[in-house]
Formats: structure tokens, C-alpha cells, sequence
């Protein structure tokens, strides 16, 4: 599949999930037939490595849907942009563990599970015992794994259980992203052998499996500088579905007011947008270069990754306070684009505080 036709399935899918959004926040998760629908639309592949039925794209095309589903339902764009960089993931990790992940076909996804504070591991022979709750796990409903971290959040441990080995306790009841079904994983004392953990530290950083494997430029990318784009990028779709929403519902009408609120925000999100495709294509087109990362180029990426979101809510805010008394409706997409995009903002990997702070401080280092 070309990129194109990637991102022309992606658009073809939005009014569908526009239709299925209210629904997916009544399920508190994403519809089975929407489901069904991401996986025979081979969206999902796109995070596969070639050999477990990918198109030879890189992850930069993930985040090029997720902006496009996220204009339906910031819901399933979420958990869809989860499931893609998941089995992005999947090829970092040794090539046992992807042939037992991928034996059930290329439709297989996994959820996560990863503030290592909620579990532990116990070394046993042949691997690790694991126990704990985590919070949180996108998408987990329709997950055939899930992957959970333990040890610190400095030094975590990456390790895939099978759909039989952990429980679902249903505490997702949120005021945003009620359709993503992020609920609790409950694991009791079960055994992971050695080769389905990973050091996410050390993945295309020291430790270069993924692209020994796959050859994909992505993979020569430190592993912890490619994540959490994956969570801004259906924010960007969200307000890009709230501009959407606004425009069409006030064309011929609008008043001079809400076509200068409608044009700022616009520009917002397409500065958002932009900075994450510069970002990211920097990033991969370095490692087809074999060019390091310096320490400014990490800052200034974990900064930018606090910055898209926070983008994308000034517009969403600006929007919102324009919609009138409608936009409070249940009934109103407007309402929900708006919780949504504040719910996706406040994961930790999105902060800005967080992000911006080391990067200020490279700048001022003595």
C-alpha cells in the first residue's frame, strides 16, 4: 500500500467514525464494527514490519492517519494510533517474540500498560514472575496482548503477555476519551520468559534488533524520541475536526468574529501539524544517515511534543468559547471534540511542563 492510499482509506473512514462517536463514548470503548473496519482497512499494518504483513511504510505515516481519524472520533483515532506504533514496537523486540506476537495473523495488536509503579517482576528461572495493576491500557478490549512495564520510570522493563495471562477490570469512566476504553490490566503472578522483555532504553539506541531485522530507518531512532508522537498527533485531528465542525456549520453565515477565531486556529493547528511532520522526518531521515542525535535534538523534540498539544488546545478553547450554548449539547460534536482534546493533553508523555523545562535549561547551561 503507497501512502496515499493509506491516507485516502483514512479520510474515506472519517464520516463513518463522525456517525459511530457517540456510540463509542456509550461503550466506553471503540465499536467492534469500528474495529473490524481499522482492521480490513489495513491502517493498522502500517505499523507492521514488512514481513508480519506491513506496506513498507515508516511511522511518520501512522501519525499522517491518526491526523486524519482523529476529525471523525478522537476516541478510536487514539487507540488507532496506539495500535499502529505498538506493532511498530513489536519489531524492536527479538525475532521470537514477533513470530509468537504475528502467529495469529497481521491483524494481531497489544495494548500497554507502562508507569512501571504499578508492578512488579521477580527474576525466576528463564525470565520474570510478574504481578500488579496498570492503568490506563488503550484500546485494551480489542487487544490480543498487552505489554507492561516494571522496574523504575528512569530504568522501565518492557514485557508482552498473552490475552489469557492478565484480567480487564473496567475503570474507565472519564470526562474525555470515553470511547478509548483505557481500563486497569490486572496481572497475578504469571510468568514471562526472558525474550518477550525489552529494554526500551536501549532500543535503536545500543540495542539495534529492529533494524538488523527490518531495515526500516525508524528503527535506527532511539526508541524514546519516537514516542508520544503517536499520542499528539489525533489531538492535532481533533481540533483539525473542531475547525471542520465550525466551518461548515456557520459557511455563508459566519460573523467577522468566529471567521478570526476559525482563521487563528487554523493556524495553530496547522503549525502543529507541521512541526510534528519536521520533527519526525528530522529524526528519520538522520538515522538513514546514521547521523546521532544530539542532546539539544532530544530536548527540543520532547519539547515540541509538549508543544503540538498545547496548540491544539489553545484552538480548541478558542473555538469552543464561540459555539454558543449548542456546543454544550450532548448531542453537539463540538462538546466532545473539546474533551477530548483535553483529556489526550494531560498523558504525561504530552506534558509541557515536563518538556519544555530541559530544554530551557540547555539553553541557559553555562
Amino acid at each position: 500500500m503507497l501512502k496515499d492510499e493509506a491516507l485516502r482509506r483514512a479520510t474515506e473512514l472519517v464520516p463513518v467514525l463522525r456517525e459511530r462517536a457517540a456510540r463509542a463514548e456509550a461503550l466506553r470503548q471503540v465499536p467492534p464494527e469500528t474495529v473490524k473496519d481499522l482492521l480490513a482497512s489495513g491502517l493498522i499494518r502500517v505499523g507492521n514490519p514488512e514481513r508480519y504483513g506491513g506496506h513498507g511504510l515508516d511511522i511518520d505515516t501512522a501519525h499522517e492517519i491518526a491526523f486524519e481519524l482523529g476529525r471523525g472520533c478522537g476516541s478510536t483515532a487514539w487507540c488507532a494510533s496506539l495500535w499502529m506504533v505498538h506493532n511498530w514496537w513489536i519489531g524492536h523486540f527479538p525475532a521470537r517474540v514477533q513470530e509468537e506476537f504475528f502467529a495469529t495473523g497481521p491483524d494481531t495488536i497489544f495494548s500497554t500498560g507502562l508507569n512501571p509503579a504499578g508492578g512488579t517482576a521477580e527474576p525466576a528461572p528463564g525470565g520474570v514472575r510478574i504481578s500488579g495493576r496498570w492503568s490506563f491500557s488503550s484500546g485494551c478490549d480489542a487487544a490480543n496482548w498487552v505489554m507492561v512495564a516494571t522496574g523504575t520510570l528512569a530504568a522501565p522493563m518492557w514485557s508482552l503477555l498473552p490475552r489469557a495471562d492478565y484480567e480487564i477490570d473496567d475503570t474507565w469512566f472519564a470526562s474525555g476519551l470515553r470511547g478509548s476504553g483505557s481500563k486497569d490490566i490486572v496481572v497475578r503472578d504469571m510468568f514471562v520468559p526472558a525474550h518477550r522483555s525489552m529494554d526500551p532504553n536501549r532500543a535503536g539506541e545500543g540495542d539495534f534488533t529492529g533494524w538488523e531485522l527490518h531495515k526500516r530507518p525508524a528503527y535506527r531512532v532511539p526508541l524514546r524520541a519516537l514516542t508520544a508522537w503517536d499520542l499528539a498527533a489525533p489531538i492535532v485531528g481533533m481540533a483539525q475536526g473542531m475547525i471542520d465542525t465550525l466551518a461548515a456549520r456557520h459557511r455563508g453565515s459566519a460573523s467577522p468574529a468566529l471567521q478570526l477565531r476559525l482563521a487563528e486556529a487554523s493556524a495553530e493547528v496547522d503549525a502543529a501539524r507541521a512541526l510534528q511532520r519536521q520533527d519526525v522526518r528530522e529524526m528519520i531521515d538522520k538515522a538513514a544517515r546514521g547521523e546521532p542525535l544530539t542532546a539539544t535534538d532530544r530536548a527540543r523534540y520532547r519539547r515540541d511534543k509538549g508543544f503540538v498539544p498545547k496548540l491544539c488546545v489553545q484552538a480548541v478553547n478558542r473555538l469552543f468559547e464561540a459555539g454558543g450554548a449548542r456546543a454544550v449539547l450532548d448531542s453537539d460534536p463540538v462538546q466532545r471534540l473539546h474533551r477530548d482534546a483535553h483529556a489526550a493533553s494531560h498523558h504525561a508523555g504530552l506534558s509541557w511542563d515536563l518538556g519544555a523545562g530541559p530544554f530551557g535549561a540547555a539553553l541557559t547551561a553555562p
